[in-house]
């Protein structure tokens, strides 16, 4: 799909080793996510340089630490809040009146059910009823989550554990995998009486869906029953054999109702360890998941790949999220830049924290209901329809607005190369691609391609193309949902990666940089663009 020609890509993508590009830096602190400059000069701030001169190679070691570190959606979140935090946004609780709380010049984020962000910085020059430049995709992704009651009878001394499938997870990509286990724990302090929530992970593979062996004539990669046999193993309980009973000598923990009373006394006491916590019933209830422990790792002979679980999609959500703490901080900056990252996308988006729900829009009614009410006195004379909130200011903010829906996207495969379409099937380590369905399950349309092309020009950016085969099935995102909800101008936007949907897939070893350097052009040039369109 790959619009410049082969003497340009191959320039555009020159792969020095990454053993030599890999920087070590700090995400926040360092200039060398930077091109250096031409002549010495005092140091420039991160958020006053230009996407053009960001060095794509500078995140690669970032993003790995952050995919091996962070493998449920509620350590992202957390991740992102914690990164927030150090760039100086404040958090607003929904519960929380937010009148009188922002402000132009403002960096605010929220969160819903742990488990979905939206963070914003307003422009120092906002002005009621003035556009958001909004970035929007998800941080789900296939796993398999543990059963509300996940003790299992013992199989031949075996110790297994009840899951049930996320999205399109136990496909035949989870046989064999070294699985460990991570998610919230719901926590009653026994002092207080107050509840809580934490995150817990185990750092070591404690669970495994054995194949069974050739020599048997069954085929694992057929129809397998993922309820009987992709049941995970978790440990070995012989103590059967020096008994009349078949069951377990490992006693229920807690009493008889409790949640813990239905798990695997096993996990349960390791659970606790990890938390700290001496009494297991303080254990109220859970939301764990297996997940792939093998670290996220460059491959290749220049290090040009990257193999790591759950690409889709903590790539273009990571990149997004990077590219708003690198936007710049311009003094004449009018727009709010935004990143919206949702949970629930591979089941359809239908649940409050997914992107179906009232999130996005009502985080952007009550950030304008708030900067109404503290620039009312200024503008109450200056804006049509009024001086407050209503359908015609938020007309008027939502038709200033753009939205780009970022979800990774297929990259051209070299071995099944019948599923390829000529010239739209995007490359690894080049660049963002613009995704086109002529059935509208994408919102890219011809003005919103000319639009984001220019952001790429701008932006020292190369943008490919994706479009699936007439043959084909295509995917969704959210960017239909929330486009046709808030009626804002839209395009898809995705990374390519190989292995979609695999437990473990492969991206470029650049295009987590490259898409911070997109992104980050979006957010810092879609005003300029936009007044283009104006004139």
């Amino acid at each position: 799909m790959v619009r410049a020609t082969p003497e340009y890509l191959a320039a555009r993508t020159s792969m020095m080793s990454l053993r030599a590009q890999a920087l070590e830096q700090s995400m926040m602190a360092s200039q060398t996510y930077y091109a250096p400059p031409q002549q010495p000069q005092q140091p420039v701030a991160a958020n006053q340089i230009n996407a053009k001169d960001i060095k794509p190679e500078a995140f690669t070691k970032p993003y790995l630490e952050f995919m091996t570190e962070n493998p449920t959606v509620f350590h992202a979140v957390g991740y992102f809040k914690e990164k927030l935090d150090k760039a100086g946004y404040k958090e607003l609780h929904s519960r929380d009146s937010w009148s009188g709380q922002i402000k132009p010049g403002g960096k605010y984020y929220t969160t819903r059910n742990g488990s979905s962000i939206i963070a914003w910085a307003v422009g120092k020059a906002y002005k009621p009823g003035n556009g958001l430049a909004m970035v929007a995709g998800h941080i789900d992704a296939l796993t398999a989550r543990l059963k509300p009651i996940s003790t299992k009878p013992s199989h031949d001394g075996y110790v297994q554990l009840g899951i049930a499938q996320y999205a399109g997870a136990l496909n035949s990509t989870w046989w064999d995998r070294d699985l460990s286990i991570g998610g919230r724990v719901i926590v009653k302090d026994p002092e207080t009486g107050k509840t809580s929530t934490k995150v817990v992970k185990l750092d070591w593979p404690i669970a495994r869906i054995p194949t069974l062996a050739p020599h048997f004539g069954i085929g694992m990669t057929g129809h397998n029953n993922q309820e009987t046999e992709m049941t995970p193993i978790i440990g070995l309980d012989n103590s059967d054999l020096n008994s009349s009973s078949t069951a377990s000598s490992e006693k229920p923990i807690g009493p008889k109702g409790s949640f813990v009373s239905t798990q695997p006394p096993k996990l349960v006491k390791l659970i606790a360890s990890q938390l700290k916590l001496e009494d297991y019933t303080n254990i109220l209830n859970w939301e764990l998941e297996l997940y792939d422990s093998q670290p996220a790792q460059v491959g290749g002979i220049d290090k040009e790949f990257i193999f790591a679980g759950r690409i889709d999609d903590k790539l273009c959500s990571w990149a997004a999220f990077m590219a708003l703490l690198h936007a710049r901080d311009d003094e004449d900056s009018g727009v709010i830049k935004l990143v919206a990252l949702f949970d629930d996308e591979e089941i359809g988006s239908l649940l409050r924290q997914g992107a179906r729900g009232n999130f996005l829009p009502i985080v952007i009614e009550r950030t304008v209901e708030a900067l109404v009410a503290n620039t009312n006195t200024l503008y109450q004379n200056a804006f049509i329809g009024g001086t407050g909130l209503g359908p015609g200011l938020m007309g008027q903010t939502y038709a200033n607005s753009f939205l780009v829906s970022s979800d990774v996207t297929h990259a051209a495969h070299p071995n099944f190369t019948q599923t390829n379409l000529t010239d739209h099937s995007p490359r690894l380590n080049v660049g963002v691609a613009l995704c086109v369905d002529a059935s509208a399950h994408m919102t890219t349309d011809s003005v919103s391609m000319a639009i984001l092309d220019r952001v790429a020009e701008l932006s020292g950016c190369v943008n490919q193309r994706h479009m699936i085969r007439n043959d084909s099935r295509s995917g969704g995102t959210v960017g239909p949902m929330l486009s046709s909800a808030m009626g804002v101008k839209a395009a898809d936007v995705g990374i390519p990666q190989l292995s979609m949907h695999s437990i473990r897939a492969t991206t470029g070893s650049l295009d987590p940089g490259l898409g911070v350097k997109f992104y980050k052009g979006f957010l810092d040039e879609w005003e300029k663009v936009d007044k283009e369109w104006r004139a």
